[in-house]
């Protein structure tokens, strides 16, 4: 059995053994476990147009579901170490942009998830998601990069009430501050502080799965404090004790979808280029964290490449339809693999124990249903200065490279959302590469791409003058 294990997966041939394969494992879901407390609270908890909700549990059990899936899928066919779940950044865009804002039900915003999802495989079949992937500048992928983590910190201020929005906020020059009247006067902002600096001492002191025991030990936290002295502030769960500690997984949410729903209500166009937001973070953010991932465990060719990447890609691309199709948004490859890679993994193997490990973790979801946002927002933050470490990749000096880059990071943020900083940035590339004489250079898929984000930011008044 070990000798067909060997083989198959070229243990020995990568320096690793069967025990070490499994042990990093263990580790990897440990460092990639929040997001099955993390992703009910960005997709569980706000209701769509139609006032449903997915549920803090369904959401749970769904999430470690396909989670558990896909990570298996993916070390079985693609044999490397790399973790997949629910992607940090998607959900928020799924979340905050497609439901909250455009006001799609969550069936709607997950059938174009899934769409999206067949949409990546195709092109990673055909080869054309590399190509697409080369024509963006090195400066944009960075700047996305950065402005998508930047996105992802401002919501876990929020969530955890260390900045909230200024009361009447028109009649006053600073829109948002810092927690009621600049001081942290509730027990649940006190317990986002305590967490930030929990999870700032795991990460710093390179502790393994330091962000899930992060979330953990905050969450005992805040329910010893609200056992002492109470409170009604706590953003969404509040952190008690569930009526039981396990149980059979709630899975009604999957395959909850509609796949034309937001075509009718959105419109052609309006809903193509929120696919095409989705299916560019997707293009961008798996194909990097493979790279980088590949290069942390010394599996890359002389040239960087990942050797057989297109079947690596193939099966990502999978994990977005399956995301979809479970309710959970698309799941990508996790940087977060990098924990259990550190620790001697090298093969698919290891990702086959990181994926069981998650599918017995659906017998658990009640227990996330005690875990205050408060808790989970910290973990954003810091997710959120791991992505800037991007920065330092972008020519600052170079104001035709600075400047669209600059506006991507910025845009995000300040508009909450990443649709808009990703167009507003590829605009500004554009243009600015056309002042700078530069136009003949930008490649032909990048005017198409800008194009395309200014019809969609002049929707509404394209919209009234047809009609």
């Amino acid at each position: 059995m070990n000798a067909a294990l060997d083989r198959y997966f070229k243990i020995s041939e990568r320096g690793s053994t069967v025990g070490t394969e499994i042990r990093a494992g263990v580790v990897s879901f440990f460092a990639m476990a929040y997001i099955i407390l993390l992703n009910p609270l960005i997709l569980g908890t706000a209701p769509d147009s139609a006032g449903h909700t997915l549920g803090v549990p369904q959401v749970a059990a769904a999430t470690a579901l396909i989670a558990g899936i896909m990570t298996i899928a993916f070390g079985a066919i693609a044999r490397y170490p790399f973790g997949m779940a629910a992607g940090l950044g998607m959900n928020t865009f799924v979340a905050v942009t497609m439901v909250s804002t455009k006001g799609l039900e969550w069936k709607e915003a997950m059938g174009l998830v899934v769409i999206e999802g067949i949409i990546i495989v195709l092109l990673a079949i055909s080869g054309f998601r590399q190509a697409v992937f080369d024509a963006i500048p090195a400066s944009m992928k960075a700047a996305m990069g950065v402005g998508i983590g930047m996105f992802i910190a401002i919501i876990g201020f929020v969530d955890g009430g260390f900045v909230t929005r200024v009361p009447d906020a028109a009649h006053t020059t600073v829109p948002v501050g810092l927690g009621i009247n600049g001081s942290i006067a509730t027990w649940p902002a006190f317990v986002f502080v305590v967490g930030l600096i929990i999870c700032a001492f795991m990460v710093i002191r390179k502790v393994r799965g330091g962000l899930f025991l992060g979330i953990v030990i905050t969450t005992i936290i805040a329910m010893i404090l609200q056992a002492i002295f109470g409170s009604e502030d706590w953003g969404m769960a509040t952190p008690e004790m569930p009526g039981s500690l396990g149980g059979a997984p709630d899975l009604s949410i999957v395959g909850e979808v509609s796949l034309v729903g937001a075509f009718t209500k959105l419109g052609v166009v309006a809903t193509v280029l929120l696919i095409f937001t989705l299916l560019l973070t997707n293009f961008f953010d798996a194909m990097g964290t493979m790279n980088g991932l590949g290069k942390q465990a010394g599996l890359v060719d002389e040239n960087d490449n990942l050797p057989d990447m297109r079947t690596a890609l193939v099966v990502e691309g999978a994990g977005a339809v399956a995301g979809g199709l479970g309710s959970v948004s698309s799941n990508t490859v996790f940087a977060d693999s990098a924990a259990g890679i550190g620790d001697g993994a090298k093969t698919g193997l290891a990702n086959i124990t990181t994926g069981v490990i998650f599918l017995l973790a659906m017998f658990l979801t009640p227990l996330y249903e005690i875990v205050p946002i408060e808790a989970a927002a910290p973990v954003l933050v810091i997710v959120g200065v791991m992505m800037a470490s991007q920065l330092k990749d972008i020519e600052w000096t170079k104001m035709e490279v600075a400047i669209p880059a600059f506006l991507t990071i910025v845009v995000m943020p300040f508009t909450y959302s990443i649709a808009n900083g990703i167009g507003v940035g590829f605009i500004a590339f554009a243009l600015m590469s056309a002042f700078a004489g530069k136009a003949k250079q930008v490649h032909w898929i990048m005017w198409l791409i800008a194009a395309l984000f200014v019809v969609y930011f002049g929707m509404t008044p394209i919209t009234n003058a047809l009609s």
